[in-house]
């Protein structure tokens, strides 16, 4: 096992490894504690790295034999690996080790879930499997043997032979070990096939246990339309003879893009129109091209080492939220994507978690797969199309696929391809990667006879990890709109590089009212002193859908400020202006959901710090339900007559346009529930035939104090389907009076069906409570204490999830005197812990240390 003690491992210290590894051979015999692994690797000394140690990698293994050219070998054995001496020509490196699959319950390297064989190697879980040099920089031609009393043995690549309880692969893609893939168990194929555009049939597998069968056809399509989106839109098609997907209960992420043989978590590709809600769906359809995409970007193109992880995620978050775009709603998938960048990015950016987008040090690597390399990296790729144009876009990333196919590559990489396109110096934009912190743009308006000027102004905050931040290149989208509401300007992007800069709009009749940052352009905060009637106007007429929606989104926050702070009532000019908003049925439903929805606690946390404010979650949650109170009186009159022209008659689809007439009914019947006592709840819980009608009802009945019977009802309608019972255990601590949160998710946790050590049910319900904000930070500390007890106890068993669930900690300075203090010494007494891992260990310290 590590050392728990954190090691700083730097960017700038980076060195090739001294060695090329030709091929890899692997032999599995499979055991539940006694699991043998044989390899077999030709290495050769690498021309292009300098002299240096042999050392492999290698974590919780029994090391048998070691042979060099078939001779036996003395090596010296490390808590993190191995050395030896070895020639300086090529050679064959043998071993044999033994380790322990049903007792890996971190679920890195080679684990069992129910009594199937799965891997999960990235980042470093390879060296939990043989001795290896498990970094991404070192590709290689795996072929893999496997043994053993299985039905299925499956591993990358495509299938040399199988025979029973035998089976050989190959993959003849060079791969970094954090690819490797196996799995083994008694589980059934949902077939397909899909025909590339060269004309070659591939055909395609979804593995699940018996049971899950019916759950299949979804993931399926959403594997196929990925595959042709790619070809149609990037150009990238498969190859492969064959691609997997199976479904895992226990897993710690949400998938893995491993060559020709994704992993995914069980909640992340099994759906049915009884268990799945729409929110299900669509995730799921994302996360499978998410992982189809890392095909390209990712697989065939790696990056060079993991301060370098955005280089692939960011990009293929990217993709996939294109994607979602062309699938469903492209003005509905950028606003949710923005509400959760700033729910999450943003409050990582604000707190001691903050890093660049690549950072410049890390300890545990298993720590950075955070919002800001995925989400803001996302962003970064969005930012870069913005300020190249599409057609240069796509001409730089064309260059990329051809220039670097079958390399590990850096952020210097990609950039260059697209500076060899463009002709553009992107120096400056490069500092998106190296700085933290989500920098603040003033706006200032000023007229002067037919001539308007913005000028805008960015700041970035000194931080640890930013100490003397620099200006960046901001696109700001903007467009103007006329006091009669037509738009007099379209979209221009201000390409912003000062400090401080002015833009010019000319020949204009009258003053303008601007909308600035249209598409949300740049991952910026706005900071621009507007007033409600100007703001109302552009909730009224604002030709970018995202903007007219910010617009709305703003008033209610800045409503809800003061109704925290000076004690105010609801401003009704929001209340007409969300009513003439959500009346208006040329309207997407979806977007009529989204106009209707209040920012939530958490958000309103992060407003109210930084205006200026001490955030106190139970007047922060007061506010909001005196808010939706009077959403619902103002609409009273037009809230039946909304539900029910948005209840699908049709035959269940999880499409786009359903699934907007359900999240818009659903959003209405939110509203109804806070008249009529629950009594529409209660009828659409019991006609129910989906679970997305199923699962609102019973939220609102729990909201109503009203879901006893029907929490009951649904645990025994639904106690033999996990991924249900997830949603059960979730939905009771979520929706949960905040002054009963705690208590409840304590209650569960005696629940028979808690299994603590599956990372879908511990989220369920400490992720839950977490999100419960004036629950969680309940004035007595019992959330925090609660938290901290279960974490303690999930450390020596999963690490990983262990110090993803300690970022719930991470605002704690934006709070008063009194929760500062008692999450600090729950924070003091996890890191008290005799034995505290090395990914905790590191997650607290830097939350500690603000």
């Amino acid at each position: 096992m590590r050392d728990a003690a954190p090691q700083t491992i730097y960017l700038e210290d980076y060195t090739a490894f001294g060695w090329q590894v030709e091929s890899v051979a692997l032999h599995f015999t499979l055991d539940p504690h006694q699991t043998r692994v044989r390899s077999r690797i030709t290495f050769t000394p690498n021309p292009q790295a300098p002299a240096q140690p042999f050392f492999l990698h290698g974590e919780a293994l029994k090391l048998i034999s070691a042979k060099i050219d078939d001779q036996n070998v003395d090596v010296t054995l490390k808590p993190e690996g191995l050395t030896c001496p070895v020639p300086d020509v090529p050679f064959v490196w043998e071993t044999e080790v033994e380790i322990d699959p049903a007792g890996n319950t971190a679920l890195e390297g080679l684990y069992m879930s129910n009594g199937m064989y799965c891997t999960q190697c990235e980042a470093e879980g390879f060296r939990k499997i043989t001795y290896y040099p498990d970094r991404p920089d070192v590709m290689s031609v795996f072929t893999v043997t496997i043994d053993g009393p299985h039905p299925v043995l499956l591993s990358n690549g495509n299938p040399v032979s199988t025979t029973e309880h035998h089976a050989e692969w190959h993959d003849p893609w060079p791969k970094p070990a954090y690819l490797f893939a196996l799995v083994a168990g008694d589980l059934i194929a949902h077939e397909g096939q899909f025909t590339t555009r060269s004309g070659r049939d591939v055909a395609l597998n979804l593995y699940v246990r018996p049971g899950d069968e019916a759950k299949c056809a979804f993931g399926m399509q959403a594997l196929k339309d990925s595959m042709k989106w790619d070809e149609d839109v990037y150009g990238r098609e498969y190859d492969l003879d064959l691609f997997n997907i199976v479904a895992v209960d226990d897993f710690n992420m949400g998938a893995m893009e491993n060559k020709g043989l994704n992993i995914f978590n069980s909640s992340a590709v099994l759906a049915s129109q009884a268990t799945s809600t729409d929110t299900n769906f669509e995730r799921i359809e994302a996360i499978i091209a998410h992982e189809y995409f890392h095909n390209w970007t990712g697989n065939r193109i790696t990056c060079r080492d993991w301060f370098q992880l955005c280089l692939k995620e960011g990009l293929t978050v990217f993709r996939d939220s294109q994607f979602t775009s062309d699938m469903r709603s492209e003005p509905v998938k950028r606003i949710e994507d923005v509400i959760d960048l700033r729910g999450r990015q943003f409050a990582e950016d604000q707190g001691p978690l903050a890093h660049p987008v690549r950072p410049e040090s890390f300890q545990e690597i298993n720590n950075f797969y955070t919002a800001t390399v995925y989400e803001k990296g996302a962003e970064l790729i969005r930012m870069l199309k913005t300020l190249v144009g599409d057609q240069a876009y796509s001409d730089a990333v064309a260059l990329y696929f051809d220039r670097h196919d079958g390399q590990a590559c850096t952020i210097e990489d990609w950039l260059r391809v697209f500076e060899d396109t463009t002709g553009r110096d992107l120096s400056q934009f490069k500092r998106w990667y190296s700085q933290a912190g989500t920098p603040r743009v003033s706006v200032f308006e000023a007229w002067s006879g037919s001539t308007y000027t913005l000028t805008f102004r960015q700041d970035l905050a000194p931080s640890a990890a930013t100490p003397k931040p620099l200006p960046q290149v901001i696109p700001i989208a903007t467009g103007l709109i006329g006091p009669d509401g037509t738009e007099v300007a379209p979209t221009r992007i201000l390409e912003m590089t000062e400090t401080t800069q002015s833009f010019t709009f000319e020949g204009l009749d009258a003053r303008p009212i601007p909308s600035i940052l249209r598409g949300f352009s740049a991952p910026v905060v706005l900071d621009h002193d507007m007033s409600e009637g100007a703001r109302a106007h552009l909730l009224a007429h604002d030709t970018d859908s995202f903007n007219r929606w910010e617009a709305g989104r703003t008033l209610a926050r800045n409503t809800l400020i003061d109704m925290m702070t000076k004690g105010t009532r609801p401003n009704p000019a929001y209340l007409d202006g969300i009513r003439a908003v959500v009346m208006d049925d040329t309207l997407d439903p979806a977007y009529r959901r989204l106009m209707l929805a209040l920012p939530g606690e958490a958000n309103m946390a992060t407003a109210l710090f930084d205006a200026g404010h001490v955030p106190e979650p139970d007047i922060i949650h007061a506010a909001l339900e005196m808010m939706r109170d009077a959403m619902a009186k103002k609409l009273a009159d037009v809230l039946p007559a909304l539900y029910g022209a948005n209840q699908v008659t049709d035959a269940y689809q999880p499409n786009a346009q359903q699934s907007g007439q359900r999240a818009f009914g659903n959003a209405v019947l939110s509203l109804l529930t806070r008249s009529d006592d629950g009594a529409q709840a209660q009828a659409q819980y019991n006609s129910a035939d989906n679970m997305t009608q199923q699962l609102a009802a019973l939220a609102n009945l729990i909201r109503a104090g009203r879901g006893d019977k029907a929490v009951k009802a649904f645990e025994a309608q639904w106690k033999d389907d996990r991924l249900v019972m997830d949603k059960w255990f979730g939905l009771q601590v979520i929706e949960a009076d905040p002054e009963e949160a705690h208590e409840i998710a304590a209650a569960l946790t005696g629940h028979p069906d808690f299994n603590w050590k599956n990372p879908n049910r511990f989220r369920a319900v400490f992720g839950s409570l977490a999100m419960n904000h004036a629950g969680f930070h309940h004035a007595s500390g019992a959330g925090y204490r609660l938290l901290a007890d279960w974490l303690i106890k999930l450390d020596p068993v999963n690490p990983q999830t262990t110090a993803r669930m300690c970022s719930a900690f991470q605002t704690w300075k934006r709070y008063d005197a009194d929760r500062q203090s008692l999450i600090k010494a729950e924070v003091a007494r996890i890191l008290d812990t005799p034995g505290l891992s090395r990914d905790t260990t590191e997650m607290l310290t830097r939350i500690a240390s603000a």
